[in-house]
């Protein structure tokens, strides 16, 4: 099993999970983040800090879909160690449905 990030994340893009992360196996797109499956432990101490709860087991229902991406770009974009600025209007995305298209950046943060 290992963490990845769905579409709830796109446009939000808090990074306190970035913060508590042990391996430090988070990646940056220019809109949302990632999780390097083959990095992360399965410690699930990102999960609950993602106020977006963007951030599933891969267990979960739908999340399987998301693992491809998370690996894809995770190998695409930078490593992300510390907590940057949210975007100011992370609020306004919150719970929008279809975010990866209408919203998705394959750009590097």
């Amino acid at each position: 099993m290992t963490y990845v990030v769905t579409e709830d994340c796109i446009k939000c893009k808090y990074m306190d999970c970035v913060e508590v992360c042990p391996v430090d196996c988070f990646y940056e797109g220019e809109n949302m983040l990632v999780i390097h499956p083959d990095e992360c432990i399965d410690c699930g101490v990102c999960e609950p800090e993602c106020p977006a709860e963007a951030i599933l087991p891969d267990t979960d229902k739908g999340a399987d879909a998301w693992l491809e991406l998370n690996r894809d770009y995770s190998a695409r974009w930078p490593n992300i160690t510390e907590k940057g600025e949210s975007p100011p209007d992370a609020e306004k995305y919150e719970g929008v449905p279809n975010k990866f298209e209408k919203h998705f950046s394959p750009n590097p943060g």
